[in-house]
């Protein structure tokens, strides 16, 4: 139980992480950059949503896991 709890967590944080750092790119982002600020999006989905959404994919299975050994 403690487990998940804590996955979930993190999982939260890094989605809020990624919308800062979203935020953060688009103050600095002017339209004489080369990539358009969609790679920007992409890149911070990659490197936040991604994890987030694998960590709560592990706490499902171990909150699952729990269900079953308790029968």
């Amino acid at each position: 139980m403690k487990k998940e709890k804590i996955l979930y967590v993190v999982s939260v944080l890094l989605i809020v992480v990624f919308v800062v750092f979203t935020l953060i790119d688009y103050s600095k982002y002017d339209v004489t950059y080369s990539a358009p600020f969609s790679a920007y999006i992409l890149v911070r989905a990659l490197e936040f949503v991604l994890p987030s959404i694998i960590l709560l994919i592990i706490a499902l299975i171990i909150r699952n896991k729990g269900k079953n050994e308790n029968k």
